[in-house]
């Protein structure tokens, strides 16, 4: 039997792909390719992190106060660091920081409206 290895990509629609891909690249350091998008390279994350696969509820309120039916995570390397930028970026933070045995968690809302989880494993 062929099996799923892992996560590929995560793929969104939004109104202005360029100017929201520029946004992430300014309050996220992320790395724009000629395509509009970003690879992770799994030797640049850290050891301990991995992808998640996770279908929730319909009913869920995880994904709130987005309206949207998706909610993406991001590893980051300095969780409070990188709320601070986002929010100076001009998103809306949701909740506090909160920690677990496996990392610390953040979220935020970004220009279209998605919400956005940070991850820094720990």
């Amino acid at each position: 039997m062929a099996k799923a290895l892992g996560i590929g990509g995560v793929f969104f629609k939004c109104r202005d792909r360029q100017q929201l891909s520029q946004w992430y690249a300014r309050h996220l350091g992320l790395a724009i390719n000629e395509q509009g998008g970003v690879e992770f390279n799994r030797a640049d994350l850290p050891g301990n992190s991995f992808s998640v696969w996770g279908p929730f509820d319909e009913n869920s309120r995880y994904f709130s106060p987005s309206t949207k039916p998706f909610m993406i995570n991001l590893i980051v390397d300095d969780l409070a660091t990188a709320l601070k930028q986002v929010e100076a970026g001009g998103a809306t933070l949701v909740g506090g920081i909160e920690d677990y045995d496996y990392g610390r968690f953040g979220w935020f809302i970004d220009p279209e409206g998605n919400k956005i989880e940070l991850w820094q494993p720990g």
